[in-house]
């Protein structure tokens, strides 16, 4: 039986990942606006372009913020702690890769619902890395997440294909799967959340800086027009939101909370940022819009976005209600 000590650092738990939540949910329709800025300002940009220089600013100030505010634990970084945030910087950024980019061609809410797939595929790789075959309430949870992307995605069953922004997402979702599964390994339930996320954003500032230098090493747009995105203010606004709120509040959090529950725990607590993201979207594209001087229309609650979003949530609130055991 729980001590209430033990209770009280559950519910804590539990509420510093919901508002971890409600800052991804932010990231959606910050990250859209964003993309729209950008190509308002350098339309030459093709989409990689745009995804790289989204997320390059957002982690070069990020680890700018952290090497001041933790400027004395960074001082003493261990081997575990410099590995947990190689594989965690090595997860995240394949995933937001993928997903940056799916989110210029998809909506903000379909994005988010659609990253929820992880939250089927953890505990089908822990049934997996046990050698067991999941258990019905798994194969019934990956019915409803397949009805839901068919839904969401608009799937055509004729050519049986999905939208490239929706293909995109699906494939990220993976990636953050294996990010939430590497944080809770159990040789790294030593080691410090904020300097292992101080390295973490470094590593995710080099690896989309690079790329975005390789991708302007095309000529389109030049690398010397570049630097008119620091002149936007609607740019600069967003990017700072987007740092300040969706990644080192977001990441802080889920890297200091999460390793304090299961991994299967966390898919279900993870399952409402989906929601957040839909509501956000409801009104924020108009106010940035407004803002920034570019078209990007609130959202709508469509009977696509309630029935897949619906079944993907059921799907995942059904199999976390029963999780595996952990091997």
């Amino acid at each position: 039986m729980p001590t209430p000590s033990s209770a009280s650092q559950h519910v804590r738990t539990v509420l510093m990942l919901l508002l971890a939540n409600v800052f991804w949910g932010l990231s959606f329709p910050l990250i859209k606006a964003i993309a729209f800025a950008h190509q308002q300002l350098l339309p030459a940009s093709g989409s990689w372009l745009i995804t790289t220089c989204t997320i390059a600013p957002r982690f070069i100030l990020a680890a700018a913020i952290l090497a001041v505010w933790q400027r004395g634990a960074l001082l003493r970084l261990t081997r575990s702690e410099i590995r947990q945030s190689a594989g965690l910087a090595l997860f995240a950024s394949a995933g937001m890769l993928f997903q940056n980019d799916g989110l210029q061609f998809t909506s903000a809410s379909t994005s988010a619902f659609l990253t929820q797939l992880y939250a089927i595929m953890i505990p089908v790789w822990v049934a997996l890395r046990a050698r067991r075959l999941p258990p019905a309430v798994v194969w019934a949870s990956c019915g409803l997440v397949l009805a839901g992307v068919a839904v969401l995605g608009r799937f055509d069953w004729r050519e049986l294909r999905l939208g490239r922004g929706e293909l995109e997402t699906l494939i990220s979702s993976l990636f953050f799967m294996g990010q939430i599964l590497w944080l809770e390994r159990r040789e790294f339930a030593g080691n410090r959340p904020m300097p292992v996320t101080f390295v973490m954003f470094i590593l995710e500032a080099a690896v989309f800086t690079a790329l975005a230098g390789a991708l302007l090493a095309g000529g389109a747009p030049r690398a010397a027009e570049v630097p008119v995105l620091f002149t936007s203010a609607p740019w600069l606004g967003f990017t700072l939101a987007l740092t300040l709120f969706c990644t080192v509040g977001a990441f802080s959090l889920m890297n200091t909370w999460q390793p304090k529950i299961t991994a299967t725990e966390a898919g279900l607590i993870y399952c409402l940022e989906p929601v957040f993201a839909s509501l956000m979207a409801l009104f924020l594209p108009g106010l940035f819009s407004r803002w920034a001087g570019f078209a990007y229309p609130n959202e709508t609650l469509t009977l696509n976005l309630l029935v897949g979003g619906g079944l993907i949530t059921a799907a995942n609130v059904l199999i976390q209600l029963k999780p595996l055991p952990k091997p």
